[in-house]
Formats: C-alpha cells, sequence, structure tokens
C-alpha cells in the first residue's frame, strides 16, 4: 500500500466527499477523532488498530502540523489529520454512511452561558450530520471533564430518535487517552462518559 501524505487535504471542500479519497482501502472501518488536539489519542488508536483508519479534525494549523510529523515519525499509514471545522466537516463532507465510530474527547465546554449555543452537541447541523455519515449500528463515543455540559450533552442526545445509548464500563475495550484527559486527570478531575449507537 502507498504511504499516505499525513495531512488530508480535500480536492473540493464544498460536496461530499468519497470514503476512497480519504483512505486507499475504503473497506476498512473508519474512525475519526474530532478536535484531535495533540494526536496522542489518534495515534494511539491507530497503532493499536492496524485494520482500521483513523481520521483526526483539528482547527488549528500549528495543531495539524504537529500532528501530522508525529504520524509520519510513527510510520502509520491508517492514520490522518484534517485542517477544518468540526461541525462543517460532519454536517456537510464527510460521506454518509462511513463512519464506524467517531470520538468526541474533552471537548471545549463554551463554559459562559452566552457562549453555550456553540457547543457541538447541542447544533442542530452536527446532530443531523452524525446521524447521516455513522454506518449502521455505528458508535458516537463522548468524553469531558464539564458535569453541566456532560447533562446537555447526554440529554440532548438521548431524546434523538436515531441514536440508542450504549453502557460504556471502565475497561470495556481499550481506549486510549487524549492530553487533555491525562491533564485533567493529574489535576483530580472526574471525566464523564457517554456512548450511543445509531440505530
Amino acid at each position: 500500500m502507498p504511504n499516505l501524505e499525513p495531512v488530508f487535504i480535500p480536492l473540493d471542500y464544498f460536496r461530499e466527499l468519497r470514503k476512497d479519497e480519504i483512505f486507499a482501502d475504503p473497506s476498512r472501518p473508519l474512525e475519526i477523532d474530532l478536535g484531535c488536539g495533540d494526536g496522542s489519542f489518534l495515534i494511539a488508536m491507530a497503532a493499536q488498530h492496524p485494520e482500521r483508519n483513523f481520521l483526526g479534525v483539528e482547527r488549528l494549523a500549528g495543531r495539524v502540523a504537529k500532528v501530522a510529523k508525529k504520524i509520519a515519525a510513527a510510520g502509520l499509514n491508517n492514520a490522518r489529520v484534517l485542517r477544518l471545522e468540526s461541525a462543517y466537516t460532519v454536517g456537510w463532507l464527510l460521506p454518509a454512511a462511513s463512519v464506524a465510530r467517531l470520538h468526541l474527547l474533552c471537548p471545549d465546554p463554551w463554559p459562559k452561558k452566552k457562549h453555550h449555543g456553540r457547543r457541538l452537541m447541542v447544533i442542530e447541523e452536527f446532530q443531523r450530520g452524525l446521524e447521516r455519515i455513522l454506518e449502521r449500528q455505528g458508535e458516537f463515543l463522548f468524553k469531558t471533564d464539564d458535569a453541566e455540559y456532560f447533562g446537555v450533552g447526554t440529554a440532548e442526545f438521548d431524546a434523538l430518535p436515531a441514536f440508542e445509548r450504549l453502557d460504556w464500563p471502565e475497561e470495556a475495550f481499550l481506549y486510549a487517552q487524549t492530553d487533555f484527559e491525562r491533564q485533567w486527570l493529574r489535576q483530580g478531575r472526574t471525566l464523564q462518559r457517554a456512548r450511543w449507537r445509531k440505530k
């Protein structure tokens, strides 16, 4: 299999992609790490699961460059990073019924009341897009250290008829930590998690 450029740059940002444009082998399950930060989770998961493809999505150029360097240094051919805004990526760009799992881990909770409308889990574009891009039985996994955002986010998704809540025990499966998760745990914060499956 030819080596792929670590940074994925779509030929066209204004149409729905095909799965084979992102990775050469579209038969592999595709996982999305939304807001991938420094790439810790993305790279660890790609290394643990060479049979699956992992696309990180990150808005900040500096982070994207760092993640790309880490992917190249690790020699991973099943991980790439896309520089783009999360809601648009999910709502419009990713292919329909293409994603096995989408991970939203320690997102910005937008704690100020006037900014609550920016929270990804309450944005209709994101909700509709997630339903569109997940495969049948595809999963959405969410973690946060912000109890208030967790309550709001889980209430939103528990009310959506397209999704059903799943148990997520601590040791259910091997799951890497993000940079923010390690930071919050060192500070003694508690992380809460929730998992849904598309019906």
